[in-house]
């Protein structure tokens, strides 16, 4: 089957919003290439960034949301529940397909495109919100600034992002997550195995890549992983 063809029975069409459907219990298909492991189960996870990300967007109804994580039940009936529309992605299933397991393959410029037009094929300032998750900390430098510079379009002036990074700056792997929104203060984290690391960031390296953004926001925790909250 030609990959174009792989990615549309995968994601459908992506300029659509998500409604709500069958109920989804089950965990997301894991990666084939991350490292086998007993699964663990899912864990509830305080989220300070999570928690600002809602609060900034509190009092207003109808947004658009571009959440990245791969389809969730949970996470649409969350934010519809807040009146808002729902886009899904999957960024992590989509850069397998197009680049492998290795981010030093994330250099061809055509799958560059191609990896951009699948996940964020929308028109100038469409969204109020994207949630990215822990998506960009597996990005090789050629994919992660034309990642950037397209969400920098997509967004809505005053917009907001949420992401993780990885603050331990000693390793080439990390642990990959799925993450569902448990509520507006904690979510539901379950272990998906280890992942090669496009990039380690620092605090001040983030702010150089989100140049183009208003400000960027830093939640450490405990657990080695940074939460950011970039404004548009």
């Amino acid at each position: 089957m030609p990959l174009q063809d792989k990615f549309r029975s995968i994601f459908g069409k992506q300029n659509e919003p998500t409604a709500p459907a069958r109920a989804q219990n089950a965990p997301a298909p894991g990666i084939s290439f991350l490292k086998n492991q007993r699964p663990a189960p899912p864990a509830v996870r305080p989220s300070r960034g999570i928690e600002q990300f809602f609060f900034n967007l509190q009092g207003r109804v109808g947004l658009s949301i571009l959440d990245l994580a791969g389809a969730s039940q949970q996470n649409i009936d969350f934010l519809t529940s807040l009146g808002h529309k729902v886009y899904s992605g999957n960024v992590i299933r989509s850069m397998e397909e197009c680049f492998g397991p290795d981010p030093a393959g994330q250099t061809n410029p055509s799958r560059i495109e191609f990896f951009l037009k699948s996940n964020f094929d929308y028109p100038s300032e469409t969204f109020d919100g994207v949630l990215m998750w822990d998506s960009m900390q597996f990005m090789g430098h050629a994919l992660l600034n034309a990642t950037v510079d397209r969400l920098a379009d997509i967004m809505k002036p005053q917009s907001y992002l949420f992401a993780f990074f990885t603050m331990n700056d000693k390793v080439q792997e990390v642990q990959s997550y799925e993450f569902r929104i448990q509520d507006a203060k904690n979510l539901l984290v379950t272990e998906r195995g280890l992942r090669p690391t496009g990039h380690v960031f620092n605090n001040r390296s983030l702010e150089k890549l989100f140049g183009k953004f208003e400000s960027v926001k830093f939640f450490l925790t405990r657990d080695n992983l940074r939460e950011v909250i970039v404004r548009r």
